[in-house]
């Protein structure tokens, strides 16, 4: 059942959103952003910044039409998730969070962050200089989450993921890449990357997410080069795709639009895959009921 049309929602601005209209292309209900951030000053590690906490989010859910939300912890709170758990607890049965831990974290933390909707651990390799991790740490956490059915959500370089390609294929548990595998813009799906992750999306050992449009791309919206390599991945395996926001857009001086980031969505996808990347495989990966 889809939602109201978009024209009836009341629009608004959003902090760090680019533009006030709702999607052109309304949103079935259950839809879920897949990767999105909250930064709150109230917990230890916060940045400076205000507009990022899940209260100036919910303005984004009632723009976009969205009701179901995956949160991805923030750098700037470390591997401390008190604030992760705080809007878990907020966003109840709608929502799920992706932590991020040490190597070294008890039996018990994982534990109680299972029982407050946690599915998965984030390492962000991307940068090696703020990262908590290491690629060398993916065999033995991968161990550690396999137990609670987590998967490990992975923001790699795409040379990073052909380093990886070995020990990604035998991990006890699913992966989720991030945006899009960050294969480089002027290659897209013909970086040889992309076909390390084709063949574990085929296999039914990991996900992509949609997400980070303007992380993909030489130019700007509607980012083209992003949107060769999207509709690569849904062309190998559109029932392991989710679709994410990342909300608040922390790497971007200039904000972008998220309901043109949505309606991309379905111009890549066409509205049936589209419908099924927002709800039925997010509810898969994450346990949405």
């Amino acid at each position: 059942m889809r939602a109201a049309p978009a024209g009836s929602r009341a629009v608004s601005a959003v902090p760090h959103s680019a533009g006030i209209s709702p999607p052109r292309h309304p949103v079935p209900a259950g839809a879920c952003d897949a990767h999105l951030h909250v930064l709150d000053g109230r917990f230890p590690g916060s940045a400076p910044v205000s507009g990022m906490t899940l209260a100036d989010y919910r303005l984004l859910q009632r723009r976009l039409g969205t009701s179901r939300a995956v949160l991805v912890q923030a750098k700037h709170h470390g591997t401390d998730p008190a604030a992760l758990l705080d809007a878990l607890a907020q966003l109840g049965p709608d929502g799920r969070g992706i932590a991020v831990l040490s190597l070294d974290a008890p039996d018990a933390e994982f534990r109680r962050l299972d029982a407050a909707g946690v599915r998965g651990l984030r390492l962000s390799l991307w940068n090696p200089l703020d990262a908590p991790l290491a690629l060398a740490d993916l065999a033995p956490m991968a161990a550690r989450v396999a137990a609670l059915g987590w998967h490990l959500q992975l923001h790699l370089t795409a040379a990073q993921i052909l380093d990886a390609a070995g020990v990604l294929a035998d991990l006890p548990c699913p992966v989720v890449f991030d945006h899009m595998a960050r294969l480089p813009p002027g290659e897209g799906p013909g970086h040889p990357a992309f076909a390390v992750v084709a063949r574990l999306l085929q296999a039914g050992r990991a996900w992509v997410k949609l997400s980070g449009a303007y992380l993909n791309t030489r130019t700007g919206p509607p980012y083209p080069e992003a949107g060769r390599t999207a509709r690569a991945f849904i062309a190998e395996a559109p029932e392991r795709l989710v679709w994410g926001s990342d909300w608040p857009h922390v790497t971007e001086a200039h904000k972008p639009d998220d309901a043109q980031l949505l309606d991309l969505l379905a111009e890549w996808a066409g509205p049936r895959l589209a419908d099924r990347i927002l709800v039925d495989n997010p509810a898969a990966l994450y346990g949405f009921a």
